[in-house]
């Protein structure tokens, strides 16, 4: 954490924060495809209530594979989006945040400078965090979603330019907390590097879908780390977590929802033949009708068959009968993060220390 009591969201000392006003937490991912800001206040023991939910589509890793940099269309896409969410932050007058940048930003050669941009225009200090912490943070999450009765578990955090998952071993795991994390494996290919790689042409293929399932196949089987939980998977005491935009939306097109309800979504489990059900529905009909669908809309129309097709890759290669998806994820678990921190930090300051609050 950095000092920085004049950074967006955070109070400073000519402000203070009204006694008894129950402090906001911040937790902003600046990915690949989106820009995700949540503002919660802590709820219960370990939990938290969400007070503000911004999300915007914006796409900063376009044309990144080819070139190597984040294009100047893509970084004035997400900069409208920061700005937004500073504004919200400083409206919200929120204690503490920590701001996360993924793959878009370690992949490209001017990422450094697009931060350090970020900074200037903004106030917002966004880190970098490496696969290893991105996965960890999908995890901590999504813990509430893993079913302690299993054996293990695979979590999937399909990002824009990466995949992030985590083989969760569940056996003798205490029924809360964090269970231990087998093995972890960041592959660099996200929707948007995967439909950028193949392009749908006229219309979406059997064999184009084919090749895509492929791809993600052949940089997951190599990974070798997890196989100690091969057999707890072979027999079916597994489950996975699907976590990203285009699995939800997979979701919400198998519910028949008329608009998307996180309520209805978030948590619920899938057969692995109703995923490949919604995946069949999707390649039948045209992007313009997938744009049309209520929880797909125009800005996934081109993503959500190549979201299909990586979790198609991790069933055929990690088969379970159920999966359980998840909307939410690294923001969630940046919140729970921050919020278990917040009485060890009070201890710290009793000594004297300097009253302004911590933002990162």
């Amino acid at each position: 954490m950095t000092e920085a009591p004049s950074a967006p969201g955070a109070t400073s000392r000519g402000r203070e924060r009204p006694a008894g006003e129950t402090p906001c937490y911040g937790a902003l991912d600046l990915g690949t495809n989106n820009c995700r800001l949540l503002i919660a206040t802590p709820q219960g023991s370990g939990g938290f209530r969400v007070i503000e939910a911004y999300s915007r589509i914006v796409r900063l890793g376009e044309g990144l594979g080819q070139s190597g940099r984040l294009s100047e269309a893509a970084m004035e896409r997400a900069m409208a989006a920061l700005k937004v969410s500073a504004e919200k932050l400083r409206r919200r007058r929120v204690l503490r945040l920590r701001a996360i940048a993924t793959q878009a930003c370690r992949m490209a050669e001017n990422g450094p400078e697009f931060i350090d941009r970020v900074f200037d225009e903004t106030g917002l200090r966004l880190q970098i965090i490496a696969p290893q912490e991105e996965a960890r943070l999908s995890v901590a999450g999504c813990l509430n979603l893993i079913d302690r009765a299993a054996d293990a578990a695979l979590v999937v955090d399909v990002g824009g330019g990466s995949t992030e998952l985590s083989w969760v071993d569940l056996r003798g795991a205490a029924p809360t907390g964090m269970p231990p994390l087998k093995a972890w494996l960041s592959v660099p290919i996200g929707v948007v590097t995967l439909a950028e790689r193949f392009p749908e042409g006229e219309a979406a293929t059997e064999a184009w879908f084919r090749a895509m399932v492929d791809t993600m196949k052949a940089e997951i089987a190599a990974f070798r780390r997890a196989d100690g939980l091969r057999e707890i998977f072979d027999a079916d005491r597994a489950h996975l977590i699907g976590t990203s935009g285009a699995i939800t939306s997979l979701a919400g097109l198998h519910l028949d929802l008329p608009r998307y309800e996180r309520s209805r979504v978030d948590g619920i489990w899938m057969t692995r033949d109703e995923c490949d059900t919604a995946a069949g529905r999707l390649l039948a009909i045209t992007a313009k009708e997938r744009a049309e669908q209520p929880c797909i809309g125009p800005d996934r129309a081109d993503l959500v068959l190549a979201g299909a097709a990586i979790l198609q890759a991790v069933q055929e290669l990690w088969p379970c009968s159920r999966v359980r998806v998840a909307d939410r994820g690294l923001r969630e678990g940046i919140l729970l993060s921050l919020m278990s921190d917040r009485g060890g930090r009070r201890r710290r300051r009793r000594g004297g220390g300097s009253r302004s609050v911590a933002v990162q």
